[in-house]
């Protein structure tokens, strides 16, 4: 398999918060839900780096989709990783999503690892590290 992931889809519990959370509270770019023609076709897409994109998409529809039953959240399953230039860049990206509804997991603070960092969860329960590591150089 050649690496091309291109969609990350965050299954949520209610679209229109979500969305308002990533577009008003985190400052993504988006146009809002498509897909509201289509039986469980409702999504969300933020338009990210490098060809990625994010999706938020109804947890029951994604169930569907897929043919799996709808289980309860578990955050600790993976994290989603969001590299910045500085330990202050951590900082204010914590306190905008603490502002936009956010859980702080784990306040940011130096790393065993030599760098910098912080934890929270989005209103689903969807895990985030932003962190800052200088041996990383972090593209615009």
């Amino acid at each position: 398999m050649k690496p091309r992931i291109k969609i990350i889809t965050l299954a949520v519990r209610d679209l229109e918060k979500s969305m308002a959370f990533y577009r008003d509270g985190m400052g993504l770019k988006t146009e809002g839900i498509i897909g509201t023609e289509f039986e469980d076709g409702a999504v969300v897409f933020f338009e990210m780096n490098d060809d990625l994109i994010l999706a938020l998409w109804p947890k029951t529809s994604l169930a569907k989709d897929a043919k799996i039953p709808v289980t309860p959240a578990s955050p600790s399953e993976f994290s989603i990783g969001h590299n910045v230039h500085s330990k202050e860049e951590v900082d204010a990206v914590v306190r905008q999503a603490e502002r936009a509804g956010a859980t702080i997991t784990d306040p940011p603070h130096d790393r065993f690892w030599g760098g910098y960092a912080g934890y929270f969860q989005d209103l689903d329960g969807h895990l985030w590290e932003i962190a800052w590591n200088p041996q990383w150089v972090v593209k615009e």
